[in-house]
């Protein structure tokens, strides 16, 4: 019997991409569409005083100029998906810099744009916003319980942990804000018809972007449409359902024309979310053999005045290793900036934090990085003592560190050299949570002529959805992959929770096995209650399905065409799976990293890059590969470019562009390897033992690169990114 599942299958979607044939919202071709544009706030707090939207009403091809004045009253959506406090464009207020104060509808887009520069607007803005968590750190408070749980967690007794610790190290880490960045900015086109609302949208939710249009609009959920069929790139950013698109929703509605709505890259900064800046304190105390008495992470990050969710999680700390006192805190102060949301992935940040906190203990106790993380492993939960479905990181660890040859590695920071080059090595624990989350639903149609047609309002990010969606269908089913076809990106189809929180697998993944079983299972009933059938009589226990046939286990010849038992049923086969909650799960895995250091001019390179995971099973070797890579990627600009500038004075983003927030190029990145323990996770058998896995690589890595450096230089670079002035400054010191 063949195995797709597990086979390196090439992206089904790959060609249609590489084409110009797939077709993203943007893409989509909506007769008569009218073009929307927005005109941002130049203030980051205050209210506005007068707005004179004349010029542009007169503007050549504007059909409409919207302002908090008469844009359609709109209802703040209750549903989780819907981030932010407020509405745009429905009062005076002012919140942050870039937040909409009008939205322009003309005959074309540069129209539109054109115009948007007319509306002349004044503000009150006497006080002076704050824009930097240093700056707010006498104000700081615990949030209550927020999206990813409670932010404040004691176990066991911290103050005793510390004062029975033979060494300790306390530190501070700072990273800065973030941005997503996805290739393709976000984008709405919205039309209204005879009491239906049909959306053409960016998103990572489709289900949750057609809840929050209901709500707001107020608008009967089945009468909402949204598609989605292709995304360019999202990271979180198209996660949260987002002012712009209910924006354009009331507009099109308001108009009785069609309107589409893309943002520019600079308004994608201030209207996506964003990765929060900041401050983590850590102490950690150990016994003389590396045994972890105590921990305690407090984190302070960056919230608006309107919203207090925390996004960025310090679960690891919780959950990673066996230590008896833990106390970990997410505090946040209240800036007049953007509302923060999650980032791929929300982890790294606290990851972070301990995994170097850790290193730094490793060198106070003299032993090595590893062996200190493999003396505190735990096989259960610390929390519960409840085993993990799986956790295979010991094999990590080792698999990892031979392959990366860590045995070589002198362990004396700056001992290692290439010429003038500072070489040093670097590792960390990658983890991440996986599941947990509201799971999906999926529908099979099996028809007369053979073919299957699987469907789940899920969305494919970049990841290999459609690839690995139709591999799950084609082994479950007993077809041929060629014979399957996975549709996604529709809301008329089975609900499935947002494409985050590496949810997917075990959520969309799990239906599709739960409906193809059943479709399966019936077309197995019809074959044995059929006397044309050469499976007749046959109990239908005793009947395998693959490679397109149906036979007898143990009697392969003993068979039938899958596509003969529908085509003489004359009739489709169906089945629906309904959503089931996804089990909680956390993904691991060992990172490597080794840098080339420039003392001269500050200039970091990464040479090498290598990580050995456990995702439960192995679906597909290739996709599972570039969320590997990709994951490295992000911690490579996470650790060393990556930074959102932000004006100290007035609180607006100063680099909203590509050219000032320096991302990571091919000529950045080195080979990235990645190992794979490809053994089942128990808990969850429904995703053939898959679990989530696409946030974790981008975990450990960073702290990997920013351990790797310290190694290089003999210097601790605790504040990120790792720029050439830091490291010139902290190389010159030394």
């Amino acid at each position: 019997m063949s195995r797709i599942v597990g086979s390196p299958v090439p992206r089904i979607d790959g060609r249609a991409k590489v084409t110009g044939a797939a077709v993203y919202a943007a893409d989509a071709r909506v007769s008569g569409a009218l073009h929307g544009f927005l005109a941002m706030s130049t203030v980051a707090s205050g209210r506005i005083t007068g707005i004179d939207t004349r010029e542009a009403e007169q503007a050549a091809g504007v059909v409409a100029v919207l302002t908090h004045r008469n844009m359609p009253r709109l209802a703040r959506p209750r549903y989780i998906s819907y981030v932010k406090g407020f509405i745009p464009l429905q009062d005076a207020e002012i919140h942050h810099g870039g937040q909409p104060v009008a939205y322009v509808v003309a005959r074309t887009l540069e129209q539109a744009q054109h115009a948007a520069t007319l509306v002349r607007v004044s503000y009150d803005a006497a006080r002076r916003p704050r824009s930097s968590v240093a700056d707010a750190m006498d104000d700081a408070f615990v949030p209550p319980e927020g999206p990813l749980g409670p932010n404040e967690f004691t176990r066991g007794d911290v103050a005793a942990g510390l004062a029975e610790a033979d060494v300790g190290v306390e530190a501070t880490y700072t990273t800065p804000t973030h941005h997503h960045n996805p290739i393709e900015p976000s984008t709405t086109t919205a039309e209204w018809d005879g009491g239906r609302m049909t959306v053409y949208e960016s998103t990572q939710g489709g289900h949750s972007t057609r809840t929050c249009i209901s709500e707001a609009l107020d608008i009967p959920l089945e009468n909402v449409r949204v598609l989605s069929p292709y995304l360019g790139g999202g990271f979180g950013a198209k996660g949260p359902v987002w002012p712009h698109t209910l924006l354009t929703a009331a507009v099109a509605r308001e108009l009785r024309r069609p309107v589409k709505l893309v943002l520019s890259r600079a308004q994608t900064f201030t209207s996506n979310g964003l990765r929060a800046e900041a401050h983590q304190r850590l102490r950690i105390g150990a016994r003389r053999d590396g045994t972890l008495t105590a921990v305690d992470h407090v984190s302070t990050n960056q919230v608006t005045r309107t919203e207090q969710a925390v996004f960025s999680s310090s679960y690891s700390t919780r959950a990673l290793y066996a230590c008896p006192h833990v106390h970990v805190a997410q505090r946040a102060v209240r800036l007049d900036l953007p509302a923060p949301s999650f980032m791929r992935p929300p982890e790294a940040v606290g990851s972070f934090a301990l995994e170097s906190a850790l290193d730094e203990l490793s060198y106070a106790l003299g032993m090595d990085p590893v062996e200190l993380r493999l003396r505190n492993h735990t096989a259960v939960h610390p929390e519960t003592g409840e085993p993990f479905g799986s956790k295979h990181l010991i094999e990590c660890y080792r698999r990892g560190a031979d392959a990366f040859r860590w045995r070589e590695r002198d362990p004396r920071p700056g001992s290692m050299r290439d010429g003038d080059a500072l070489v040093g090595w670097g590792m960390a624990t990658a983890a991440h949570t996986a599941g947990g989350r509201p799971g999906a639903g999926a529908r099979v149609v099996l028809s007369p002529a053979g073919r299957a047609v699987v469907q789940a309002g899920t969305h494919d990010i970049g990841t290999g959805t459609y690839t690995v969606m139709s591999q799950i269908a084609a082994q479950s089913l007993g077809l041929d992959l060629d014979d399957v076809d996975f549709e996604l990106g529709d809301t008329d189809y089975p609900f499935a929770f947002m494409s985050v929180a590496s949810a997917t697998v075990p959520g969309v993944g799990a239906a599709v096995n739960r409906a193809c079983t059943t479709a399966r299972e019936a077309l197995t009933g019809i074959a044995v209650a059929d006397p044309r059938s050469p499976l007749h009589g046959v109990p239908a226990g005793r009947i395998t399905a693959a490679d397109g046939f149906l036979y007898v286990t143990g009697k392969p010849r003993r068979r039938e065409r899958i596509r003969t038992v529908l085509a003489r049923h004359g009739r489709p086969v169906e089945a629906v799976a309904e959503p089931a909650a996804i089990p909680h799960g956390y993904s691991v895995g060992a990172e490597f990293a080794e840098v080339r250091v420039d003392p001269r001019t500050g200039r970091v390179r990464v040479t090498r890059m290598l990580g050995a995971y456990d995702p439960g099973t192995v679906l597909n070797r290739r996709t599972l590969r570039s969320q590997a890579i990709g994951g490295a990627v992000c911690a490579l600009g996470f650790t060393l470019t990556e930074h959102t500038l932000i004006d100290p004075h007035r609180a607006r983003i100063v680099n909203p562009n590509l050219s000032g927030y320096l991302l990571p190029v091919n000529a950045d990145v080195p080979e990235v390897k990645a190992l794979f323990v490809d053994k089942p996770d128990r808990d969850n058998e429904d995703a053939l033992g898959a679990r989530g896995f696409g946030e974790t690589p981008g975990t450990g890595m960073t702290a990997a690169i920013a351990n790797a450096v310290h190694h290089a230089t003999g210097r601790r670079f605790r504040d990120l990114p790792l720029t050439p002035d830091k490291i010139i400054q902290g190389t010159a010191a030394r």
